[in-house]
């Protein structure tokens, strides 16, 4: 069914029933992915082992598909490398608007382009955002985030102070009519804050709204809006 939506919308679909075989597929020389719709439950290997194999020899994008919507939690904290996840049941269309936002995604982060002249980084005490390196420096480290991570810190640095709520946030950085659980904002957010090292209890970065979303804590440096 999968495949029938997603070559309805143009792209081209190998199907693999097992782990290995998708092993052997994406890690090929010859015709590689430019997405990997993973399920984390596979016959014959782990679906988190065939992640942690393809990391070892690519970055290309990979959208794991889980069983339960709690499981987001505990594949966000073990830090698998996924750029989004799906959770049973799901709507067709909603897939394929996934791969189709993660591929863009991509795209952004690897223009090809000459970075305009105009410097784009939010500046803020002890943090700074590039959108276009998309590269985070706190303190003096680069930190490394997942492309939804980023796209969520960019999207609250951009407005700092304004409260974003979950759906606004769903709209803003997922880009499309969102069919699962708000709370996957709350498991990159959690995400997020591990990585830079914000506090939840008493966050200098991210502040939460108590039912309603959240906003960017820090004042902007140097003009920055």
């Amino acid at each position: 069914m999968l495949r029938a939506y997603l070559e309805a919308d143009g792209f081209q679909v190998a199907e693999c029933a097992t782990g290995a075989e998708a092993l052997r597929q994406a890690t090929a020389t010859r015709e590689v992915p430019d997405l990997v719709l993973l399920d984390v439950g596979l016959p014959d290997i782990d679906g988190l082992e065939v992640l942690r194999t393809i990391r070892q020899h690519s970055q290309l994008c990979v959208i794991l598909v889980t069983a339960r919507a709690e499981e987001v939690d505990k594949l966000v904290g073990l830090g698998v490398g996924a750029d989004d996840y799906v959770t049973k049941p799901f709507s067709p269309r909603e897939v394929v608007a996934r791969v189709k936002t993660v591929l863009r995604r991509a795209q952004a982060d690897n223009p090809g382009d000459p970075a305009p002249p105009a410097d784009p980084t939010l500046r803020f005490d002890g943090l700074s955002i590039d959108p276009d390196r998309r590269e985070v420096v706190a303190g003096q480290t680069k930190v490394a985030l997942s492309t939804l991570e980023l796209d969520l810190l960019i999207a609250l640095a951009s407005s700092p102070g304004r409260v974003y709520s979950r759906s606004q946030l769903l709209e803003k950085v997922w880009g499309y009519d969102f069919y699962g659980d708000e709370r996957v904002v709350d498991v990159h957010i959690r995400s997020m804050r591990k990585i830079l090292g914000d506090d939840a209890t008493s966050p200098r970065v991210i502040g939460t709204v108590r039912g309603v979303g959240y906003k960017f804590l820090l004042d902007p440096m140097d003009g920055t809006s």
